[in-house]
């Protein structure tokens, strides 16, 4: 398995976006961009027993384990260098209230952001 795979709904245009701002912002070779869709996504997630219908967070796995939701998130971000003290502060905030947020963005994306054919991402 690579180093940082980070597991994203390919349809997603908000999702779509936030990949297109971590190719922008993270060092190169850091991360692998998975679309759940893909046939790679599909086996991450069977293989640890999540759900491979549909995606209701982004999932990052990495050398300790994987994470979910603002933890997955905030776990992303603060691989980035320039953006690590910022992961860091909003780390801070209990995860009761980040997750909120965050699933009330997940269930409202589509709606918010539209949704896209394919990935924009190519593989």
């Amino acid at each position: 398995m690579y180093k940082n795979v980070i597991i994203f709904d390919g349809e997603c245009n908000l999702c779509n976006g936030v990949v297109g701002w971590l190719l922008k912002f993270a060092p190169s070779e850091l991360f692998v961009f998975v679309p759940f869709q893909s046939p790679m996504g599909q086996q991450f997630l069977k293989a640890n027993n999540l759900p491979s219908s549909s995606l209701d967070t982004v999932i990052l796995w990495d050398s300790n384990g994987h994470y979910t939701h603002s933890d997955g998130f905030l776990k992303i971000v603060s691989k980035i260098p320039k953006f690590k003290r910022i992961a860091t502060l909003l780390g801070y905030v209990p995860r009761i209230l980040r997750d909120s947020i965050y699933r009330h963005a997940s269930k409202n994306r589509v709606k918010w952001f539209g949704k896209s054919q394919s990935c924009s991402l190519s593989l």
